[in-house]
């Protein structure tokens, strides 16, 4: 397993990390999503430390908070082995104030998670989503007491747009507060839209990527092609994704894919995270599994890394449609706003 300074800050973690939405009962709006725990979700964790992974990721409302109760119970006699990631912002009850980005909600949802955690400080907080309600300084105050305050190490944040990432950092700095080190992302072969503004921001600013769906809700995995695909009790099904892939970009991707699945010996689903593992500012590729199968198939990517050829055949395939002002930089000014390259390919042992 290889492993990455996460950002600006002296934490390193795994180029493949854990995430454990699927952990709880699968009561609620994650009937989708799955409903892993007991001695399947012990398993999986086994699996990714055996694996070499370090750094897994839950948040406060992902199945009611059963996820970081799942998560902590098994985690709790490797504490010191792992970093342990979580988020807030979403509604955890029923009050007016039992969400968001306040400093009431974010202290009340930190001590909330440090109990189904069963951990006396988190590694990494992040913020689930931006709140344009709540004052930036009074989030960034909050989130940096907590820290000086020993229940959190670190802060990231999830889902921000360009500019509200840019003015937390530049707040930060103009304050004198801790810096976010993390940004989680969407970020896949079928949506690249993060690598117009929140990519380059992360590798300027020194904010690392975490990246969820890197398979696009598992399209990337092979199983779903043309309109005649099986989404039920399916996360694309539910979700309505699968009309929104059915085009030619997305067909030509996947022939590329499983090409290249198919010369190597390997999976769709393991060229697909492969490729993000190579993507300037990509720090960690969480990964989750409903089956230990599937689980198994994913960690197996990093065990190999594409070739270059191979990347290129893979940017080129998937380049997408610039819009404005981005269209712009790649036409009127191309020779001065060069892309980001490709990371280098990892030292063989």
């Amino acid at each position: 397993m290889e492993y990455r300074m996460l950002g600006r800050s002296g934490l390193h973690v795994s180029v493949y990390s854990f995430g454990a939405m699927t952990f709880g009962d699968g009561s609620g709006n994650f009937s989708v999503v799955g409903d892993t725990r007991g001695k399947e979700a012990r398993r999986q964790i086994d699996m990714c430390i055996d694996a070499g992974i370090n750094l897994f990721d839950t948040a406060d409302v992902y199945t009611a908070g059963q996820s970081e109760e799942v998560l902590g119970e098994i985690l709790a006699p490797r504490r010191q082995e792992v970093v342990i990631a979580t988020k807030f912002l979403g509604q955890t009850g029923p009050g007016v104030m039992d969400r968001g980005a306040s400093r009431k909600h974010i202290v009340e949802a930190c001590e909330a998670s440090l109990k189904r955690l069963r951990t006396d400080y988190i590694d990494l907080y992040q913020i689930h989503n931006q709140d344009l309600m709540v004052p930036v300084e009074e989030t960034l105050r909050a989130l940096d007491d907590l820290i000086h305050a020993g229940k959190v190490r670190y802060i990231g944040s999830s889902n921000h747009s360009g500019w509200t990432k840019m003015r937390a950092l530049a707040t930060s700095d103009r304050l004198g507060l801790t810096r976010y080190i993390s940004q989680q992302i969407r970020y896949s072969l079928l949506d690249r839209v993060s690598e117009n503004e929140l990519m380059p921001l992360g590798v300027h600013e020194g904010v690392g990527a975490l990246i969820w769906s890197p398979l696009a809700s598992g399209y990337l995995s092979g199983k779903f092609r043309r309109k005649n695909a099986k989404t039920e009790g399916t996360r694309i099904g539910s979700y309505g994704g699968l009309e929104a892939r059915d085009n030619e970009r997305t067909h030509k991707i996947m022939d590329t894919v499983e090409q290249i699945a198919a010369d190597r010996g390997a999976t769709p689903a393991q060229v697909a995270l492969n490729w993000l593992a190579r993507k300037p500012g990509v720090t960690s590729i969480i990964i989750g599994a409903r089956k230990t199968k599937q689980l198994e198939d994913n960690l197996a990517a990093a065990t190999w890394s594409l070739s270059d050829e191979e990347m290129t055949r893979l940017d080129e395939v998937s380049a997408a449609e610039a819009i404005y002002p981005y269209d712009m930089h790649r036409g009127f000014t191309s020779g001065r706003n060069p892309e980001l390259p490709n990371l280098p390919r990892p030292v063989e042992e």
